[in-house]
């Protein structure tokens, strides 16, 4: 799995970060999604899945 994420789309929602703390995190400053982990483990593919379909900006991306 390779993720990655558009920050112009990001609408700073934190549902990336409530479902994959490990593989999302936000900006202090505006709560911009950032990518902390761009192949995410084995461990963490469900809450990467999670995060992107609740993402309301559709802002994240998953490769297989």
């Amino acid at each position: 799995m390779k993720v990655s994420v558009d920050q112009d789309k990001c609408v700073s929602s934190g549902q990336c970060v409530l479902n994959a703390s490990e593989v999302f995190d936000q900006r202090d400053e505006d709560g911009v999604v950032v990518l902390r982990e761009t192949a995410p483990g084995p461990d963490q593919t469900d809450n990467t899945r999670r995060a992107a379909a609740a993402c309301p900006a559709l802002a994240i991306q998953i490769e297989e």
